[in-house]
């Protein structure tokens, strides 16, 4: 802050930050839902099936997991500031960089640029709110900014067709990805760090600064990787987020090829099934939280959550055989609803289980494996298509990787004991 500059009476300049973050994760899942939406579109215009498809998003997917192993050091190297800027300048070229793309090979170069600069989004949003919100606020402030990601994938298909028609297929990535550079000019406006920013009122600061100090001590990776409960979260991450890669990147053509729907007809039922999965993440964490607060061991809330979610999943296993468009809506929207519960649950195992100093160190841990399980699922996904013309095998590993997830966090931590990083 300049020297003589008056502070503000009162403020509460952290829920613009918020919104901030909020944004950038709405134009990230944007950025990378246009191409799954408009997948069978540009089958026509690019000539590739399912297997080269599967091929541009597995470059997505390594680019996404090498960008978590540097993400974080990238964005304390940096600062917040710069760190979160030049990662929003490099996926929004990428991210329009389709627009002047004419190959399998042109469109894989483009994902791979926009999965290493989007992994950057989430650590330097968590970094920020760890800056602007004292401890009790910070777990609503990351739901707020984390339900960007429900919004952006709702939003996708209601603006998508609506740039198709006013800007061609291309244009629709060119301005869907050019909204970032939007996004930068006020992040460089309004970001500074609380303690020198003129908006921020000295209530308001002595607020973000009220928690007592803490020792952190960093926790090195060497550490982490011998401990059981690092693996246990990797694992199921591994078995549980390449389906959610599914729906984002798969959900949009499977609707449309299976029933005939064009990009226009297909916006409401995209949408609606995107929807839905808002009401798993609220609903998740409320239900370990509501099982806590009734006297349940965390073993048997944090457990219980994530059964519940895998149940929710199965129905998902009668989609490939329904013959009506709003059943696969229903169900692919309560799978991906329970999705999220699982997700907003298994991520509250690690702070569970690992002391501070090591949350960010095993979340990008478990991201990175989730991420090239990701990879993996998306060739299996595009050679089961093209060779069997069918999604029934798809779907049944989409229905059944929950459970066998949970069986193997279960048999691996049974009495859900803090990891010893001895």
């Amino acid at each position: 802050m300049p020297p003589g500059q008056v502070r503000p009476l009162t403020s509460h300049y952290r829920w613009y930050i918020c919104a901030l973050l909020f944004f950038s994760t709405v134009i990230a899942y944007v950025d990378r839902g246009v191409l799954g939406y408009l997948k069978d579109t540009l089958q026509h215009y690019i000539g590739w099936n399912a297997i080269q498809y599967s091929n541009v998003l597995v470059a997505f997917q390594i680019a996404y997991a090498i960008g978590l192993v540097g993400a974080g050091w990238f964005t304390d190297w940096l600062g917040t500031r710069k760190g979160l800027a030049i990662a929003i300048v490099l996926w929004s070229v990428a991210a329009m960089s389709p627009g002047a793309a004419s190959s399998v090979l042109t469109f894989g170069i483009a994902m791979f640029f926009l999965g290493l600069g989007e992994a950057a989004n989430f650590p330097a949003c968590i970094k920020t709110v760890a800056e602007w919100f004292p401890r009790g606020e910070r777990a609503l402030a990351t739901g707020i900014f984390n339900s960007g990601a429900n919004f952006g994938n709702v939003a996708c298909p209601l603006l998508v067709p609506l740039l198709v028609v006013a800007f061609t297929w291309r244009g629709a990535f060119v301005v869907a990805g050019a909204t970032g550079f939007v996004w930068l000019v006020f992040w460089l406006l309004m970001y500074a760090k609380p303690e020198k920013h003129p908006s921020v009122s000295a209530a308001e600061l002595a607020h973000i600064q009220s928690d007592p100090g803490e020792r952190v001590e960093k926790v090195a990776w060497v550490r982490l990787l011998p401990c059981k409960e690092t693996w246990v979260f990797a694992i199921a991450k591994f078995l549980s987020d390449p389906i959610w890669w599914f729906y984002i990147f798969w959900l949009a053509g499977y609707l449309q090829e299976t029933f005939h729907l064009n990009i226009h007809s297909n916006r409401l039922p995209v949408a609606l099934a995107f929807g839905l999965s808002s009401i798993g993440s609220v609903g998740g964490g409320w239900l370990s939280g509501a099982m806590l607060k009734g006297g349940r061991s965390l073993n048997v809330a944090r457990k219980s959550a994530l059964l519940v979610c895998a149940v929710a999943v199965l129905p998902v296993l009668y989609a490939p055989f329904a013959k009506n468009l709003w059943v696969v809506v229903g169900l692919t929207g309560l799978a991906m609803a329970a999705h999220q519960g699982w997700s907003a649950n298994l991520f509250t195992v690690v702070s569970d289980l690992f002391p501070k100093a090591a949350v960010a160190s095993v979340v990008g841990i478990g991201g990175m494996v989730g991420a090239i399980g990701g990879a993996l699922f998306q060739k299996f996904t595009g050679y089961m298509v093209e060779w069997t013309h069918s999604y029934i095998p798809v779907f049944a590993v989409c229905g059944s990787s929950y459970f066998v997830a949970l069986i193997i966090v279960h048999l691996m931590t049974p009495r859900y004991t803090p990891a010893r990083l001895d």
